[in-house]
């Protein structure tokens, strides 16, 4: 039964790596791509490695795929914003359909402060 719930784990987290790939491709701009890739670590090689957390049992192979998941959802997230940070002050352009631009708000507002 272990196994089954691992392998399904492991299945979603390809179908999410799958789609953040086909994210990559498709989306638009920069700043939704990265959001696509985000996803797609996070939630895709998260998945993948809980898969063999459930089907390894405790054992040392789970321990370091529990460490990894811990430090993907910490550091993913983080190098996202980072990321999109530098590519907006470098002067990166959204997408023309964009609604909002919230890095350009803060911009904004900092600027009336000062």
């Amino acid at each position: 039964m272990n196994e089954i719930i691992g392998y399904i784990f492991i299945v979603v987290g390809l179908a999410f790596d799958i789609f953040g790939c086909i994210g990559l491709l498709r989306l638009p701009d920069v700043y939704n791509r990265l959001q696509a890739t985000t996803k797609c670590v996070t939630l895709g090689t998260s998945s993948i490695l809980l898969g063999t957390i459930v089907i390894k049992g405790l054992a040392a192979t789970s321990i370091k795929a529990f460490l990894c998941i811990i430090f993907l959802v910490l550091t993913s997230p983080v190098a996202a914003h980072a990321l999109s940070r530098g590519a907006h002050i470098s002067g990166v352009k959204l997408w023309g359909k964009s609604v909002c631009d919230k890095y350009a708000e803060d911009k904004k507002s900092k600027n009336r402060e000062e």
